[in-house]
């Protein structure tokens, strides 16, 4: 059960928005902020962020660690799982243990072994969904209403940051923001799908491997995976 008072998370938030806007960060920055206390403040093992880009297909944008971002691949590999049903339905939708969920029988192949519960609720903006905030638990967990809740009122807050962000500044250079962190992690996520395919992993072992060898290497994830993507191009078919 989460004992967070709502008016709480609030405050809280919202002196991060100010904080953040105060340091001169762009939105996307902001949301980092955001979603790397979510799970210190809830107690929660982990979370992430998912947007849509244009044509309403989900990216990731955000996972404070390894095992959230192989939550978010996995889903975006299948097109299926709760935070991708959370935003085509715009509610809530929790499973106490992924691993064992019947809705979505082939997620579980793909995950790290440490995600089990997992709940997502839909980021709006004027009511309409645009993306996805996800959390999960490392052991199966019965999520209860307080839970939806404060997770709900987490959501109203990045809406708020996303609000603020443009009244600020033009939308258009909101939208060129959000696209371009989209299109930084769709490499990544292309790369570890191909590495997926091609080695037989799991997608946490495949961008913790492709995160080694940048790190070895001195070099960015996402120029390296954008190398890998281009051997693979150029591998007999």
């Amino acid at each position: 059960m989460t004992h967070v008072d709502p008016d709480s998370l609030v405050a809280s938030l919202r002196r991060l928005q100010t904080a953040s806007s105060a340091q001169g960060k762009g939105i996307v920055h902001q949301l980092e902020r955001a979603v790397d206390v979510v799970d210190t403040l809830f107690g929660y093992s982990g979370a992430g962020l998912m947007f849509a880009e244009e044509g309403g297909k989900l990216r990731y944008l955000v996972a404070t660690d390894d095992r959230g971002r192989s939550l978010e691949g996995a889903q975006l590999h299948l097109g299926q799982g709760p935070c991708v049903s959370a935003y085509a339905e715009n509610t809530a939708v929790t499973s106490t243990d992924v691993r064992s969920d019947p809705r979505w029988p082939k997620l579980a192949d793909l995950l790290h072994p440490e995600v089990r519960a997992v709940a997502g609720v839909p980021v709006r903006l004027g009511g309409d969904p645009v993306g996805t905030l996800n959390v999960y638990q490392s052991e199966p967990y019965e999520w209860d209403e307080s839970d939806v809740q404060a997770l709900y009122a987490y959501a109203d807050v990045i809406e708020q940051l996303l609000c603020a962000a443009m009244a600020a500044e033009e939308k258009s250079a909101l939208a060129e923001q959000l696209q371009y962190a989209l299109d930084y992690r769709v490499v990544i996520e292309r790369a570890i799908g191909y590495l997926m395919g091609k080695h037989d992993l799991t997608a946490a072992q495949a961008f913790t491997g492709l995160r080694k060898r940048a790190r070895d290497s001195r070099r960015r994830v996402a120029d390296l995976a954008a190398e890998v993507l281009g051997e693979g191009a150029g591998e007999p078919r």
